[in-house]
């Protein structure tokens, strides 16, 4: 047992945990942080595979997402300070006791697979950001500008639509 995979372990129960808080909850603020919680272990997830970039463009791009869809989920959906518990009290603990158990039969299968060693290569250091970004603007150039086109124009056609609703008010 390292730190690798204590890492691995800690990151992947956030994940999980994150997932099934986010269908759980019924406030939207609470789904909201339990939401922001899955994509930063995600992107830790992703640090860990060696993917650095994708790391910190999940955490930048959800970041984003995480906030604007704080900002709609609390503006548009009706909620009001009352918790609304639930009134099944057993089918949480029968569903709480069934993740339990199939985490722990998940668990010791993985614990006990024998996975094969990868083969030996030779390492050699490259940036995985460099890569990226040569791909992107000699291979993938073409695709790159028709999505900056096409968020040009969603970001024009918003604010559009947001100047006349104002005006109509």
């Amino acid at each position: 047992m390292n730190g690798e995979f204590l890492a691995f372990f800690i990151l992947s129960l956030l994940t999980i945990g994150g997932a099934v808080f986010m269908i759980s909850f019924t406030r939207v603020v609470h789904m909201v942080i339990s939401l922001g919680i899955t994509f930063i272990s995600i992107a830790g997830l992703f640090v860990l595979l060696g993917a650095e970039f994708v790391g910190v463009a999940q955490i930048l791009v959800y970041s984003g997402a995480i906030s604007i869809l704080m900002l709609f989920g609390i503006m548009l959906t009706k909620h009001d300070a009352s918790d609304e518990g639930s009134t099944h009290k057993w089918k949480n603990a029968f569903a709480l006791i069934f993740v339990a158990v199939l985490f722990g039969l998940m668990f010791w299968g993985i614990q006990r697979t024998v996975w094969p060693q990868p083969a030996e290569t030779a390492v050699t250091e490259v940036s995985n950001v460099k890569q990226i970004g040569v791909d992107v603007f000699k291979i993938y150039v073409i695709p790159f500008e028709l999505i900056s086109v096409l968020l040009l124009v969603a970001l024009v056609g918003a604010i559009i639509m947001a100047k006349k609703e104002e005006d109509s008010e």
